[in-house]
């Protein structure tokens, strides 16, 4: 009995041993081909981001995208920079190391003069004053005051608020500094296309300073 149980032990112990030095099985080394995304399958991915958002999905921006190179482009105009932002942050959440190239533009959405309240119009009267612009008592003249230096400041050919605009029985008055005689003329037509604006008076200088120091 006793000699049998060392014999089934031999047995074993050398099929352990075999097995350990048996060759293991051969590794698939080979590149298998790795599904790559289409062009369509991303852009549909970014689209499907903007819409998760109603007002993302409401400005309807443009998406081109090119999958190899992990690339993609959104153009269009929304009506905050913060919602600029967070399109531009949404695109990056589909694919890892996207690289973004922005053409979206800013342009404040105008409020229609039946949205613009008494409240609103204190507000920016309280705003003309603090930057020295004058501004008369009427809602048409506050209401044509927050339009037009909202165009100016998104304006990316203005220097920003180095233009103080005076708007009175709803003639506005354009003051202050540009650098270029485009800029002051371009100031200008923007007044002019502003609705509810009856005249324009143009008292804008053109500075030395160049444009780079805005």
């Amino acid at each position: 009995m006793r000699k049998l149980f060392l014999a089934s032990f031999v047995v074993v112990v050398f099929g352990l041993i075999l097995s350990a030095c048996a060759p293991a099985e051969p590794i698939d080394t080979t590149n298998k081909p790795v599904m790559k995304m289409a062009d369509s399958e991303l852009k549909d991915k970014i689209k499907a981001r903007f819409d998760s958002d109603a007002r993302l999905k409401a400005a309807d921006l443009s998406v081109s995208a090119d999958a190899d190179k992990n690339e993609a482009t959104i153009s269009g105009v929304v009506g905050t920079q913060a919602l600029r932002t967070k399109a531009i942050d949404l695109a990056k959440e589909t694919s890892p190391g996207l690289i973004l190239i922005d053409k979206i533009d800013v342009k404040p959405r105008e409020l229609t003069r039946e949205e613009f309240t008494e409240e609103r119009a204190r507000e920016e009267m309280e705003k003309a004053r603090v930057t020295g612009e004058k501004l008369g008592d009427s809602l048409d003249d506050a209401w044509i005051h927050t339009k037009l230096v909202a165009k100016l400041i998104t304006d990316a050919d203005m220097p920003g608020r180095k233009i103080n605009v005076d708007v009175v029985n709803n003639v506005v008055t354009l003051r202050g500094i540009v650098y270029t005689a485009e800029q002051r003329a371009e100031a200008e037509r923007i007044a002019r296309n502003t609705g509810g604006v009856k005249r324009v008076v143009n008292k804008l200088k053109v500075g030395t300073a160049s444009k780079s120091a805005k």
